[in-house]
């Protein structure tokens, strides 16, 4: 058994990788960064993100929280773009290279190209006369003194600072753009989030034939009989032109027994409930749920025009996701 102490490893890299951001934070050109979000904010194309080896790892993920954040953006490897994937690159594109040494060949081989096409360059090193950074319209420093690894080689706290001003670029955009969950969800509508965001009451109620339905004057054993064959713990109740009136629940139903009430001589009219809960069925299944569980209700009506044309019940918000 090694009786190396891990957990002592373990924190010291986590300690490194703080220091190093907060360092970040200290030393924040807000020239740059106002520069480089404009240049984000106007660009017409798409924000194309480049870098070698970790620093590419990293900048795939830069392009990826970008799109998915409402900034059309991807990730072009520098070597393809020399062998080709150039003509990926427009115009109206703004390119973000990430280079800890700004040295890299097969970044800094590809400025005479991107010159050429006048596309605005934002650098992403760790020295800030590099050559990437005196190329560049705006340039973020995101250099560290040491790196975490004790032999100062592996891309460890670089690359914490390098994905940490990433994520601020995205989040800033984010947050000048008015981006929305909504949005958000339209570009995540496999995820969870999507699902809660995305669908609508109409999406999933009970309709048609489905929904259990009774008129007042209906007597209260026949009501059960609704309410058990459609399996929702409810009926919805109408009057004879089809217009909701009420409700009628199992706890309704407690209630009438524990008065004692006769189920083949009541009607639903004596014990129903009155004028119920209801929701349009365009409304978001997540505001469903939202007002469900503030009544502390398990079933709400889809109401247009004052018909009941729809029921749902937190089993159907548990079964889509939304829960």
């Amino acid at each position: 058994m090694s009786h190396f102490n891990y957990i002592q490893s373990i924190k010291r890299t986590i300690t490194a990788e703080r220091d190093a951001v907060t360092e970040l934070h200290a030393k924040l050109d807000e020239t740059a960064l106002n520069t480089a979000c404009e240049l984000l904010m106007q660009c017409e194309g798409r924000v194309v993100v480049t870098g070698m080896g970790k620093s590419g790892h990293i900048g795939n993920k830069l392009a990826a929280t970008l799109a998915s954040t409402g900034t059309p953006a991807f990730f072009v490897h520098p070597g393809e773009a020399a062998h080709g994937d150039m003509g990926m690159i427009t115009a109206k594109d703004v390119v973000i290279a990430l280079s800890n040494s700004g040295e890299s060949g097969e970044v800094t081989t590809l400025l005479p190209l991107l010159k050429r096409l006048h596309v605005p360059l934002i650098s992403m090193t760790g020295k800030d006369q590099s050559t990437l950074a005196l190329a560049a319209d705006s340039h973020l420093n995101v250099g560290v003194e040491k790196e975490a690894c004790p032999l100062d080689l592996a891309p460890t706290s670089s690359t914490t600072v390098a994905l940490v001003m990433g994520d601020a670029l995205a989040i800033a955009l984010l947050e000048a753009r008015g981006f929305t969950a909504e949005e958000f969800a339209f570009s995540h509508p496999g995820g969870s989030l999507g699902r809660r965001l995305l669908l609508k009451v109409k999406n999933i109620m009970h309709c048609g034939s489905q929904i259990p339905q009774v008129t007042a004057s209906t007597l209260m054993k026949d009501a059960l009989l609704e309410m058990t064959t459609k399996g929702l713990g409810m009926t919805t109740v109408v009057d004879d032109d089809g217009h909701l009136l009420g409700i009628f629940t199992d706890g309704d139903l407690r209630r009438a027994l524990d008065k004692d009430l006769d189920v083949h001589n009541t009607t639903v009219r004596d014990v129903m409930t009155v004028g119920c809960t209801t929701i349009h069925p365009e409304k978001l299944a997540a505001e469903a749920l939202q007002i469900m569980e503030e009544k502390k209700i398990n079933a709400i009506v889809a109401v247009e025009n004052g018909d009941a044309i729809g029921v749902i019940n937190m089993h159907d918000l548990l079964r889509a996701g939304v829960i």
